[in-house]
């Protein structure tokens, strides 16, 4: 397995133009949104806790995310568990006809891959996903690191990732 700078370094290897990282943190959580409300399909319940698909992938990358990095991961089982939250509320509030909660997921989801692209045209890059699969696991994490270095944290790390990546432009 990959380390996190590993990671995190193939990744901006394909975001250096601020455009096209700025277009991400727009498209990136609605991606992400997306995907939680169109997995959302209940399964069964156990007590209050309602088993979707959702909840799979949310434990998942959530195990994957700590292994990598364990505040990291801990801050990624936060928001995603907001996403898987927001997604049940929703749901519940579209009882009476699901199929425009699926319709609303759906759009998010059209709509953030049009930023991203429109991002990954500035960049004059493909997304970073087409030469290896992680990529789309790792988006997220990237965004969420990439608003840490914004607000002075992890420098370090931004260092190493800057001096393998290159600069941003």
């Amino acid at each position: 397995m990959r380390t996190l700078e590993q990671q995190l370094i193939n990744y901006a290897k394909y975001h250096r133009d601020k455009r096209n990282i700025a277009t991400h943190f727009v498209g990136i959580p609605l991606i992400v949104i997306a995907i939680g409300i169109l997995l959302y399909i209940p399964i069964f319940q156990v007590n209050t806790l309602v088993i979707t698909p959702t909840l799979v992938v949310v434990l998942l990358c959530s195990g994957y995310y700590l292994r990598l990095d364990f505040r990291l991961g801990a801050l990624m089982t936060l928001l995603f568990a907001l996403v898987y939250t927001g997604a049940k509320q929703l749901h519940i509030g579209w009882s009476s006809d699901h199929s425009w909660f699926y319709l609303f997921g759906a759009t998010l989801f059209i709509a953030g891959w049009v930023i991203q692209f429109v991002g990954h045209y500035f960049e004059g890059k493909k997304p970073a996903f087409v030469d290896d699969l992680m990529g789309l696991i790792i988006g997220p994490l990237f965004v969420a690191v990439e608003a840490l270095f914004i607000v002075g944290l992890m420098k370090g790390l931004e260092q190493k990732i800057l001096s393998q990546a290159g600069q941003y432009r």
